[in-house]
C-alpha cells in the first residue's frame, strides 16, 4: 500500500484531513529535495493530482489543502531557522546532513508546526509526525522523530511542555525567528 493511501483497517483508524495534509507535505518536501522541483509546481501537482485522488488503484485520503500548503511553503521559507534547531536537537554523531532525506523532511515539517502552529498542542504535532514516520519506517525512526520533536517542543514551548528552556540554541533560534 502506498503511503498516503487510505489506511483504515491496517491502523484501526483513518487519518483526519490535517493528518493527511501532514503526510502529503512530507512527501512533497521529499520530492522537492530529490528533484529540485519548485514549490509552486509541487504544490499544484499535489493539490490537482494527488490529494484525495486515486492513483494506481490506491485512493489517497482527502487532505486539508490549506494546511498542506502552509506546511510546505513554511518549511521552504523557514528552513534556515529550522535546520539549525533540528541539528542542535540531534546527537553529535548524527548531524542533520547524515539523516535520511525523508526523515529530515518529517523533522523539518514537525519543527515548522511546533514554531508556527501554537493553536495546535505540541503533543498532537509530535504524535502526528510519529504516525507519519510509522507509515514509512520500522521502530527506530519513529522513536527518533519523537525524541527530536519532543526536545525542540520542550525548548520552544516550555510552558506548554512543563520544561525550562536550555542553552542548546534551540530556544534561541526560535526567539530569533519571532523577532523577524
Amino acid at each position: 500500500m502506498a503511503a498516503g493511501a487510505t489506511r483504515g483497517e491496517e491502523t484501526g483508524r483513518t487519518a483526519n484531513k490535517r493528518g493527511a495534509a501532514r503526510l502529503a507535505a512530507v512527501q512533497a518536501l521529499y520530492q522537492m529535495d530529490l528533484t529540485s522541483a519548485g514549490l509552486l509546481d509541487v504544490v499544484a501537482e499535489y493539490e490537482n493530482l494527488r490529494l484525495g485522488q486515486e492513483i494506481d488503484g490506491e485512493k489517497y485520503l482527502a487532505a486539508d489543502a490549506g494546511w498542506f500548503r502552509g506546511i510546505v511553503s513554511g518549511v521552504v521559507t523557514d528552513q534556515k531557522v529550522i535546520d539549525p534547531m533540528v541539528h542542535a536537537a540531534l546527537t553529535p554523531d548524527w548531524p542533520l546532513s547524515r539523516i535520511d532525506t525523508l526523515l529530515r523532511c518529517m523533522l523539518r515539517a514537525g519543527v515548522f508546526e511546533l514554531l508556527n502552529r501554537r493553536d495546535v498542542p505540541a503533543k498532537v504535532i509530535i504524535s502526528e509526525y510519529v504516525d507519519v514516520a510509522k507509515a514509512f519506517y520500522g521502530e527506530d525512526e519513529p522513536k527518533m522523530v519523537n525524541g527530536v520533536l519532543d526536545r525542540i517542543a520542550r525548548e520552544s514551548r516550555p510552558q506548554e511542555m512543563g520544561a525550562r528552556p536550555q542553552a542548546s540554541g534551540v530556544a534561541n533560534a526560535a526567539d530569533d525567528k519571532a523577532g523577524e
